[in-house]
């Protein structure tokens, strides 16, 4: 199943409508980029107001750590030309129920505290060079076919899959998390399978492989229609 795709005509996500026999709650998986076009995130705004249900990704508080790895992206809107934004969506202020599961800024340091420590000198190495080259290829890369994400493994993630670095990376940035908002879905679906509702997942693209697998196995829902939206178009 693709969930971001890359054409000649730019980049697009595919927003996910899973249903199960039995229950009238339907659950729509918005695959989400921290940058993007503005259009594309009005798109997103408009289609959240008419859910019933909010299950938003968002680590909450504030820390240093959280401020660093959020600068490799928070840099590409810096350069106006890009036409990037950060994703600005006020969810509180959609007039729809809002759940928040992720994990606290406290866990999460926890958690980034877990990984060895030569992996995380690493990763503070490599920051200001990801960072460099996100304000001046931001645009370029959102529109190159790396930015694909599929719910089966790509040759890429294959090569990959036995470095150390890329579990404890996966285990640190989703594990937790991932778990936190099936968790949430979980009891939504435990509680509330009787009401016609739309439950919307707005989660970063990375964790949507691993929430539509956990709701298929844990609960038997499947992916029955998508829409595409445009996250950037190709530019002329």
């Amino acid at each position: 199943m693709q969930i971001i795709e890359h054409s000649i005509i730019g980049t697009r996500s595919a927003v996910i409508r899973l249903r199960r026999p039995g229950s009238r709650l339907q659950i729509v998986v918005f695959p989400m980029l921290h940058v993007a076009s503005p259009q594309f995130y009005a798109a997103v705004t408009d289609r959240l107001r008419r859910c019933d249900v909010l299950v938003v990704e968002g680590v909450s508080g504030r820390s240093v750590l959280g401020w660093a790895l959020t600068l490799t992206y928070r840099v590409m809107p810096a350069n106006k030309r890009s036409g990037l934004v950060v994703d600005s969506i006020p969810y509180r202020s959609l007039g729809v129920e809002l759940i928040t599961p992720d994990v606290t800024a406290a866990e999460f340091a926890r958690s980034w505290r877990a990984m060895p420590l030569r992996y995380r000198l690493l990763m503070w190495c490599a920051l200001p060079f990801v960072a460099v080259a996100q304000f001046f290829e931001g645009t370029r890369r959102l529109l190159s076919p790396e930015v694909e994400l599929n719910d089966l493994p790509t040759g890429r993630d294959e090569r990959y899959a036995d470095s150390e670095l890329t579990e404890q990376a996966e285990r640190t940035f989703g594990g937790d998390r991932d778990e936190r908002v099936l968790a949430a879905l979980g009891e939504l679906i435990r509680t509330r399978s009787a009401e016609p509702i739309d439950v919307a997942v707005v989660y970063g693209a990375g964790h949507v492989p691993a929430i539509v697998r956990g709701l298929a196995d844990r609960h038997g829902y499947r992916p029955r229609t998508g829409e595409w939206i445009t996250v950037l178009e190709a530019q002329p």
